[in-house]
């Protein structure tokens, strides 16, 4: 009871003591002490909030932090969170843990994102989305601070109506952060299947950068999540073959995405897989390039579609335009030259320089992972050789070169495509297979030998039904010639172009030589049609008459093996539809005189073939005469005088009959003919006529010039373009990159950062080793 006494006085002096205090000690250095004792309770409060959250938050989701090859880097949004334990109760701790308390389920606003896989189904905002491949929940806090510019957060409102194709976004586009009509939007886009040609480029980013977390971040702590890689790449490709032409940006991102995909993919063989059209851009993309080393590695010749997608994406030089405008067909014709030309395929070396993919991620959130390197092994990089490449290219320009008439023709006339007027201007081996089938009959029916036909009978059974234009017939000729059919007349020699009715005559080539249009051919040419008209004078070109006009050919020594096949086929023309005189006046008039004498006196011989010198045939004769400007009265003193060294050969009748000749010396006669026409071959000359050349429409656009990267050398160019594949370089790599070029590097740094100056006015690298690509450069090179 005392002790209780004695504590009550105390207090009760403390009171007092107090209440002295606060009335001795003046108000204001109370409000101060108030004051000091509010702002220490302020942060003691704030510490223990800081080192909880230490405590909490400073691992990834498998407890490991997750770094490139040089920074540790936060994974925001996917984490789950941890809650400080209490003391005593945390890992390690001796004391018995409490039975009978249940820690509740977090409220959804609190579960880290949900990632739907490919085909999974969402629906958001009221709109279904059935693609997956994205992230939607709520925003969690996390360790940067920051939700993932992919989140489609749950929590975010969203507009009725947003038009995907409207600008709503800003460069960096975040779902969290843009509008709620720009939400609308994107969220349409996604529901409409994302592959609207018109879609505004942030949505695609948007969409674009969770792909990218999926990839970089996600699958690099479970690489369970790489059974998703291949629904991913065709995602990549896809999005490409929509959005790259419009966006280089994108192009540059998403090419370099695909690259990670692939070569993570596994160990496939890629080189025997086809390749999807891809956007070109300033470096090839990495799956070709993967491609290639794998077939150099294995010695495996380089299949066609392989070859043809390096060169179509090749940064080098540009396709020329038949190749772009006529891409089916330049793709067919390469595959069969291809073929003709390297047989299994291409083989490369392996070189010393080894591949190595370098990836800058696009997203913001994955701003501290600078740089994602990817090795492969021993896999050579071949693209930095300038050898197989130039082989490709040589090839391609020799293809684009046989499409160029095709394409021109298309050019003016684009709804023509798989007519004959068209298809005609094509290679054989691209023509249709009915085409090509009337083509073999023709084979077989000409032989050895030579076989008369009519336009009207010949052109239908290549799906013409009237004439074609001079230069479509000029092309039929010259594919006709391709397969060693030859056809008289041959409008892509100067020759008229025939009517739809008229006859031709197709034969095979001689042996021996190429056919050339000499001065002695065309007289020889001329020669035989002058005889036609003497022949048909008659009114019918005999079989004498024309076996002797063969025999003529067979003796004329002074011309090639292909020029006396042309003249056998021109015969057999003759005989079935002969020159006018008319036709020819303007060439006789070019005749000196001794060929005039020399021609007058050759067609007195051949009106004497038969045995017979008709009345026609010497009204004939006499007009012949008149045109090569001799006196017509002579027609009947040289033919006595031609038959004056036979005893007996030549007796008159009357001018009614003409004149009846002893057939047992025709060939007594026939040897004085010969003797004219070897005096003919000498003395005959003709001027030089312009043959008719076929007509060339102009080329109607600019075709694309080679692009010389920074107007550097092939090998220094190459070389430059292989440093824009990774932002750092060991000078150890760079050695053997310019080993493989025959380079010195040191002078070739030098040399591209000069012409780097000259174009950028920066310089292309820094430092020694490792030597880095400026990122200036970088940027005006993507822009």
């Amino acid at each position: 009871m005392a002790r209780k006494k004695s504590s009550g006085s105390a207090v009760l002096w403390l009171i007092l003591l107090a209440v002295a205090l606060i009335a001795i000690i003046p108000k204001e250095i109370w409000i101060v002490l108030g004051a000091v004792g509010l702002l220490g309770s302020l942060l003691y409060l704030a510490m223990n909030h800081s080192g909880a959250k230490a405590t909490g938050h400073s691992v990834s989701n498998n407890g490991n932090p997750i770094t490139d090859t040089t920074e540790r880097v936060s994974i925001p949004d996917t984490v789950q969170a941890k809650r400080s334990e209490p003391s005593g109760h945390g890992i390690g701790s001796n004391k018995a843990q409490p039975t009978g308390f249940r820690i509740p389920a977090p409220p959804e606003s609190v579960k880290p994102p949900r990632w739907y896989r490919a085909g999974e189904e969402v629906e958001v905002a009221g709109r279904k989305i059935s693609g997956g491949l994205l992230y939607v929940g709520f925003q969690v806090e996390s360790y940067s601070g920051e939700s993932d510019p992919s989140l489609i957060n749950l929590s975010k409102s969203v507009d009725r109506v947003g038009d995907f194709t409207k600008r709503l976004t800003d460069y960096w586009p975040k779902y969290s952060s843009i509008s709620s009509e720009a939400r609308a939007a994107f969220l349409s886009w996604l529901s409409d299947g994302r592959r609207h040609p018109e879609a505004d480029i942030g949505y695609v980013f948007i969409f674009f950068y969770g792909l990218e977390r999926r990839v970089v971040v996600d699958a690099k702590n479970d690489e369970t999540v790489r059974t998703e890689f291949p629904a991913i790449r065709r995602e990549l490709e896809e999005l490409l073959a929509v959005y790259g032409p419009r966006s280089g940006s994108f192009m540059q991102y998403a090419k370099g995405l695909l690259g990670l995909v692939t070569a993570w993919v596994g160990s496939e063989k890629l080189y025997l897989k086809p390749f999807p059209e891809m956007q070109r851009g300033y470096e090839i993309p990495i799956p070709i390039r993967i491609a290639l080393g794998q077939a150099s590695v294995d010695r495996y010749p380089v299949p066609f579609h392989l070859a043809l997608s390096w060169i179509k994406n090749s940064p080098e030089r540009y396709l020329r335009t038949p190749a772009t405008r006529c891409v089916t067909e330049f793709d067919k014709l390469f595959e069969i030259e291809y073929a003709r030309k390297f047989g299994a395929g291409l083989l490369l070396p392996q070189n010393k320089t080894k591949l190595k993919l370098g990836y800058r991620p696009a997203s913001s959130a994955l701003a501290d992972i600078r740089e994602v390197i990817l090795t492969f092994g021993d896999l050579p990089d071949v693209t930095v050789l300038t050898k197989p490449i130039n082989d490709l290219w040589q090839l391609a320009e020799e293809v684009t070169a046989q499409l160029e008439s095709y394409s021109r023709y298309l050019g003016r006339n684009p709804d023509a495509q798989g007519s004959p007027e068209a298809y005609l201007l094509l290679p054989i081996v691209l023509w249709p297979s009915s085409s090509q089938d009337a083509l073999n009959y023709l084979k077989t029916k000409v032989g050895d030998g030579f076989f008369l036909s009519s336009l009207s009978e010949l052109l239908p059974a290549f799906g013409a039904n009237s004439m074609l234009a001079r230069d479509r017939f000029a092309a039929f000729c010259g594919a006709l010639r391709s397969v060693d059919l030859l056809i008289e007349p041959d409008v892509s020699m100067g020759a008229k172009t025939p009517k739809f009715e008229d006859k031709i005559v197709l034969f095979p080539p001689a042996v021996g030589d190429a056919f050339q249009e000499t001065s002695a051919y065309k007289s020889a040419l001329l020669t035989l049609q002058l005889a036609s008209v003497i022949a048909i004078a008659d009114g019918s070109f005999c079989t004498a008459e024309f076996a002797h006009l063969q025999e003529q050919i067979e003796n004329w020594n002074h011309l090639t093996n292909s020029q006396l096949q042309r003249l056998r086929a021109h015969v057999h023309l003759l005989q079935q539809s002969s020159m006018s005189l008319a036709s020819l006046k303007k060439q006789l008039e070019a005749l000196n005189e001794p060929a005039k004498e020399a021609i007058a006196g050759f067609m007195t011989a051949v009106a004497q073939a038969d045995g017979t010198v008709s009345v026609a045939e010497v009204k004939i004769l006499e007009k012949i005469y008149a045109a090569l400007g001799i006196e017509p009265k002579r027609v009947f003193s040289d033919i006595h005088a031609m038959a004056s060294g036979v005893t007996d050969v030549a007796k008159p009748k009357s001018k009614a009959t003409g004149f009846s000749l002893d057939k047992t010396k025709i060939q007594e006669l026939q040897k004085d003919t010969e003797k004219v026409s070897a005096l003919l071959s000498k003395i005959f000359t003709v001027e030089e006529v312009a043959a008719v050349p076929t007509v060339v429409e102009p080329i109607e656009e600019v075709q694309p010039p080679e692009s010389r990267f920074l107007n550097l050398d092939e090998s220094h160019a190459s070389f430059a373009r292989h440093l824009l594949t990774r932002k750092e370089w060991a000078r150890t790599e760079l050695q053997d990159t310019a080993s493989d070029l025959e380079l010195m590097l040191d002078g070739a740094l030098e040399q591209i950062n000069d012409a780097s100056w000259d174009t950028y006015d920066l310089a292309f690298t820094e430092g020694d080793d490792p030597i880095s690509v400026n990122p200036e450069v970088l940027e005006k090179i993507a822009a």
